[in-house]
């Protein structure tokens, strides 16, 4: 049986709090960058939730807050409220409280029917009584984090691999999935893309197609829209046509950069890589910066003849 404790908020340290059930939730780097901004701009707006476990408190609702709270040295202490409960109640609560604030995501559920199925003992009819819904419900979540591999469930508890990614991963064998995986990786591919190639390789018979397409994902989508590769645009001169192939080189790969930045790559970098990859981030940012604004001049340029 779940309980408040007290009305009283608690005032708690970020050392103090535990993130144990931290792994029934998703790491998805953007948002936790934007509740980072708005912690430094607004403060804490809302108290995080936590528990006592093993002589601890351990967060149950607040985990982007404590995150961003670990990283700016402005927040001393957060508001926090204290909830009682055995550990199938407190998982419920993890479940109840998100979908209460509008912020829970399938496969966080998932994560959680998976929790209380297969660590809990819990019956599926048990666990869909526990958190109010049908029995199909459950079950077609408990299928949906059980389909997935080792490998994509280790990425995505530690965010390398996006919800949207992990969505189509799923559609795939667990046998096949690690392939797909390193091709993302590889390749940078976008949440698009990768849909595409899921697509694709679900409509070969042919294992050698499947490992063609796994080898060359961009090509093979190109290939299967019948876009043509010549490269060269019978419209422009031969400056133009060069210039139209170096742009076309440059947007594939920032599309590819932007993509690993955005969802892929900070997660994986070890403080080392950080230390040696930072100079050269800092003159791609200047010479991206500079690239765009000579672009936009000749863009201005253009309109005004």
């Amino acid at each position: 049986m779940l309980r408040w404790v007290s009305e009283n908020l608690l005032q708690l340290k970020p050392e103090e709090i535990g993130e144990y059930y931290g792994r029934y939730r998703l790491h998805v780097p953007e948002a936790e960058r934007a509740m980072a901004k708005s912690l430094e701009r607004y403060g804490q707006l809302s108290p995080v939730v936590v528990c006592r476990r093993d002589d601890r408190y351990e967060l149950i609702d607040g985990f982007k807050r404590l995150g961003a709270a670990r990283h700016l040295a402005q927040i001393d202490q957060l508001s926090a409220r204290l909830l009682e409960g055995d550990e199938r109640t407190v998982k419920a609560a993890i479940y109840g409280l998100n979908r209460a604030g509008g912020r829970t995501r399938e496969l966080e559920e998932a994560w959680i029917i998976h929790a209380l199925v297969r660590e809990d003992g819990m019956s599926q009819v048990e666990v869909a009584e526990l958190l109010g819904r049908h029995k199909n419900w459950v079950c077609r979540r408990l299928a949906l984090i059980e389909r997935l591999g080792a490998k994509a469930r280790d990425e995505l508890r530690v965010g390398l691999l996006s919800p949207t990614a992990a969505r189509q991963i799923v559609r795939l064998p667990q046998g096949n999935q690690a392939e797909v995986l390193d091709a993302v990786r590889r390749e940078a591919l976008s949440g698009a893309e990768l849909a595409g190639v899921v697509d694709l390789w679900l409509g070969c018979a042919e294992r050698g197609q499947q490992q063609y397409i796994v080898a060359h994902p961009r090509e093979a989508l190109s290939q299967a829209k019948g876009v043509n590769h010549s490269g060269r645009d019978p419209r422009l001169s031969e400056a133009g046509n060069q210039v139209w192939k170096r742009i076309g080189l440059l947007l594939d790969v920032l599309g590819r950069m932007e993509v690993w930045l955005a969802h892929y790559g900070r997660a994986g970098l070890t403080p080392e890589d950080r230390a040696i990859l930072g100079p050269r981030f800092e003159k791609l940012s200047r010479d991206a910066g500079s690239v765009a604004r000579l672009s936009l001049d000749l863009v201005s340029e253009m309109k005004a003849a």
